[in-house]
């Protein structure tokens, strides 16, 4: 068992320095939400790239948990596998996940808890240099003031087992839910627009069979969070949707 997942992707992702790092994560949080009554959110749909890319869509998304900021005790952060094969669902064995800012706790009893699901096994190798997961916890970690992570790395697994892990996890206010996703890749600027905005108009509807597989890498965990969202009756609001053309890189 680990005691603590070291930080993999600090000076490259994001800034590797914790005064760099928190200053650029708060510009990114700093614009203000509506002054009308937000909802709380139940589960957020966030991309996965380096800041230069993704912070201010990711800040878009992340600033919405302001007002409720206080209630959110546990996270559970779901990820699509980038550098190792996995069948079904990886867990950690770690005590703690690391970034420049600090140590967020694991929750090992929902981890524990979850380890009773067939699909699910522990996996210590695909997180250990897993960005799609340590992107978020910097945003998490400046926005939460006391939480707890469950990190799962999603192999191949289908739509209903990430379906029963979310289901067993789901909990009340207290417990967020985070998907991490990239949309399309290589494409050209009016390409992609067109590709994403299908993508975005499926996941808005709870359509997760109409998202192919050039659509989303976080495909799998998407689906798998539709099916108990579309049986819980929940609604989905987009709060933004960005290509590097519009952050970084020219069109």
């Amino acid at each position: 068992m680990l005691d603590i997942r070291p930080p993999a992707i600090a000076g490259q992702f994001y800034p590797g320095n914790p005064t760099q790092l928190a200053q650029s994560v708060e510009s990114f949080l700093s614009p203000r939400i509506s002054d009308d009554a937000p909802v709380q959110p139940k589960a957020l749909i966030v991309p996965h790239a380096g800041y230069i890319y993704y912070g201010a869509c990711a800040g878009q998304a992340y600033r919405t948990l302001k007002p409720f900021a206080d209630r959110i005790r546990h996270v559970v952060l779901l990820g699509p596998c980038h550098r190792v094969a996995v069948q079904g669902i990886a867990a950690t064995t770690a005590q703690h996940s690391e970034t420049p800012l600090g140590r967020v706790p694991i929750n090992r009893q929902a981890l524990e808890t979850s380890l009773n699901l067939p699909h699910i096994h522990e996996n210590d190798q695909a997180h250990e240099f897993e960005h799609s997961l340590e992107i978020h916890l910097p945003f998490l970690q400046r926005i939460l003031p006391n939480f707890t992570l469950s990190p799962y790395a999603i192999g191949a697994a289908s739509n209903q087992q990430v379906a029963e892990l979310l289901d067993l996890l789901w909990g009340g206010p207290e417990t967020l839910i985070v998907i991490s996703t990239d949309l399309s890749h290589f494409l050209t600027y009016d390409q992609a627009s067109k590709l994403d905005g299908s993508t975005a108009h499926a996941i808005e509807n709870l359509d997760w069979q109409s998202i192919g597989r050039d659509q989303a890498w976080g495909r799998i965990p998407i689906s798998g969070l539709l099916t108990p969202a579309r049986q819980r009756q929940k609604k989905i609001t987009r709060t933004g949707l960005r290509k590097s053309g519009d952050t970084a890189r020219e069109k």
